[in-house]
């Protein structure tokens, strides 16, 4: 079971990696902090040149606003498969959403939880367990 990141473990922190704001800037751990607490959390892996996940951003979007609306707040954390850092950035200001940062760190946590997009197969490999769009609830404790 998720639960709230009322007080947002060292350990759930570290599991992350650097993230940037919405406007492409690198957070501190401190603004990381306070962005995240209280919040339920996600990491959502897509990108801007696929057609399935720009339809399904509207109903996310719709989501994230009615969980704030109803008192349960969700962070969702973009993890760009974009084919450039200004089309990630493009779409993280567009969503108001913290996001990886592109390239070696978005990588890794596609590796870490087996989702990327199918043209990314030669450089990640085959043994993905989704492609994009996907969404990952996090766990408050360990991330």
């Amino acid at each position: 079971m998720t639960q709230c990141l009322a007080a947002v473990s060292r350990d759930a922190l570290a599991s992350l990696p650097s993230l940037k704001s919405s406007d492409g800037s690198i957070l501190t751990l401190d603004d990381i902090s306070g962005n995240l607490k209280g919040k339920r959390v996600a990491l959502y892996f897509a990108a801007g040149w696929c057609p399935v996940c720009t339809s399904f951003e509207p109903s996310l979007l719709q989501f994230r606003e009615a969980a704030a609306s109803s008192g349960k707040e969700v962070e969702i954390i973009y993890v760009p498969s974009d084919r450039s850092e200004s089309d990630s950035v493009k779409r993280t200001m567009a969503m108001e959403m913290m996001s990886v940062p592109i390239g070696e760190e978005a990588d890794a946590m596609k590796r870490r939880f087996k989702i990327w997009a199918g043209v990314e197969s030669s450089k990640l490999g085959t043994g993905r367990r989704s492609g994009v769009p996907a969404l990952v609830v996090l766990d408050s404790d360990k991330g």
